[in-house]
């Protein structure tokens, strides 16, 4: 090896709090996360939960923040409240935690269902129920609960039927 280069195995290695502050700076994470990053990366389980709790005493890693960015990201994007429930329990956020960030963020569930509907499928009508069961696939994996989907994918055959009138 020339002289000067030093081997990755050569240097020093940074602390668990180290660690997952440089991956918070990156972006907001879950402590779920964080601890299965730092124990993949050989981090001692008492190390990373040491390291965790002092970052949350910190105030540079906190679970309820984590919801929230990731429940504005995820309607952002046209997901629905299932896709995203689901989401943030494999990040271990609690359903009361879960509930509360829904609730506030007051989305009309409807009318994003809508939207999503008009991005995928344009202003073209519902011809028949092969197709309207394809939209209704599509809502159904994005996270529209089925009351919902039932309801949008209803009113644009309704109303394709009633224009045939």
């Amino acid at each position: 090896m020339p002289l000067g280069r030093r081997k990755k195995t050569d240097k020093p290695r940074r602390s668990a709090y180290d660690k997952a502050l440089a991956l918070l700076a990156r972006r907001e994470q879950s402590r779920h996360e964080l601890q299965e990053r730092l124990l993949r990366d050989g981090y001692a389980r008492d190390e990373a939960r040491e390291a965790l709790d002092r970052l949350a005493e910190d105030g540079y890693q906190d679970d309820a923040r984590f919801a929230e960015m990731m429940v504005r990201s995820r309607i952002l994007n046209g997901y629905g409240p299932r896709r995203i429930r689901a989401e943030l329990r494999t990040h271990r956020i609690g359903d009361a935690q879960v509930e509360r960030q829904l609730a506030e963020a007051e989305v009309d569930w409807l009318a994003s269902a809508r939207t999503q509907l008009h991005r995928r499928y344009g202003e073209s009508p519902v011809s028949d129920y092969a197709e309207r069961a394809k939209r209704a696939q599509f809502l159904l994996r994005r996270g529209f609960d089925a009351a919902t989907v039932n309801s949008v994918t209803r009113a644009d055959v309704d109303d394709a039927v009633d224009s045939e009138d």
